[in-house]
């Protein structure tokens, strides 16, 4: 038997059991150790606003059920390979035992195909491992932006995407780099992992590039004022169903800007011919060793508890970054001195 979370309709989710099949040649059996809430797109889902025309587009890789509900849904899980077939190959046979990250929603124990999932390398806790997805996207964005030697960049919306792209970013030999966002209690987690953080007003301009993350009108139309001439605004922000205003007039054309979205789904075009998306996760999942991406995990709390963190997410009474799913039945949840629910964001800039 497993257990898994389903929004069971807009604003509700719920826990429910169902019975899982024992691995066939060439699957494995995983068992959870800790899941991620990927805020800003499973927060639309809850609510209810991801539209009609991109509900096909938008579902996740084991997604059951369709939008809006009921659904299970969820991409940032990692666990122990528990099991596979007596007659599993040597290459799915090694992997019994072995710590793996999969794009699977939150269910405490799950079957996929053995190539569905990557092995966590040593060096990386398990609890930090389900930062893969969210790594995964800042490397496309880096692929999709393609900073140069001594290039300005601006990241605005320090939630967990943009401070996953800052935290990638801060590796490269930039001319200036720095993280902005309206809340003033975002500067703690910018500092922890060494970007200078300013707000809107305070961000300096003449960008040769600013990576927008902050899923607001205010963040995306300031990141085009932040812009150099003939600079680029890559846009990594999903709005769900909300109709965005973005301002194209005064000196947009005459300065000739350019906005161009980067969405993980598909590897950046600037890479595609030469890297797989298994490529890209085995590259996320390296970039991890980093302990500076733990700072990302802002709070946690036991699976059980997920319907509550749901709506405490939803409805701004939690916030912060990422939220692990610690899965108490493996009897290894990873220890952090990260409080349960510690509130160091607010909601209106998560991405």
């Amino acid at each position: 038997m497993a257990t898994a979370y389903w929004t069971v309709a807009p604003g509700r989710g719920e826990l429910r059991r169902h019975e899982i099949a024992r691995p066939a040649p060439g699957e494995v059996l995983v068992r959870t150790l800790h899941s991620g809430i990927s805020r800003g797109t499973e927060l639309l889902l809850h609510g209810g606003h991801v539209p009609a025309s991109v509900r096909t587009l938008m579902r996740a890789p084991f997604q059951e059920g369709d939008l809006p509900g009921p659904v299970k849904y969820g991409y940032l899980s990692v666990g122990v390979v528990e099991d596979v077939a007596a007659d599993a190959g040597t290459a799915v046979a090694d992997l019994l035992g072995r710590v793996v990250f999969c794009l699977y929603p939150h269910q405490d124990r799950y079957v996929v195909a053995a190539n569905a999932v990557t092995v966590v390398p040593a060096e990386v806790p398990p609890d930090r491992a389900v930062l893969a997805g969210t790594v995964e996207t800042a490397v496309n964005a880096a692929w999709e932006a393609a900073p140069r030697l001594g290039d300005r960049i601006a990241v605005i919306g320090a939630g967990m995407v943009g401070c996953a792209v800052a935290a990638v970013l801060r590796s490269f030999p930039l001319g200036r780099l720095e993280i902005v966002d309206v809340d003033p209690a975002r500067r703690t987690v910018a500092e922890r992992i060494g970007v200078p953080f300013r707000s809107p007003a305070e961000a300096s301009d003449d960008c040769d590039l600013v990576l927008h993350c902050s899923a607001s009108a205010a963040g995306l139309n300031r990141g085009l004022e932040l812009l150099g001439d003939e600079g680029e605004l890559i846009e990594l922000s999903w709005y769900g169903d909300r109709e965005i205003g973005l301002n194209l007039g005064g000196a947009f054309h005459a300065r000739r800007l350019s906005v161009r979205a980067s969405q993980v789904g598909a590897v950046a075009a600037a890479r595609r011919a030469r890297r797989s998306h298994a490529d890209r996760m085995n590259l996320a999942l390296d970039l991890l060793r980093d302990p500076v991406f733990a700072e990302l995990i802002t709070s946690r709390g036991p699976f059980s508890e997920m319907p509550h963190v749901m709506h405490r997410l939803a409805d701004g009474s939690s916030s912060g970054l990422c939220h692990v799913l610690d899965y108490a039945s493996t009897g290894r949840a990873v220890q952090s001195p990260v409080e349960e629910d510690r509130c160091t964001e607010s909601p209106s800039a998560a991405t």
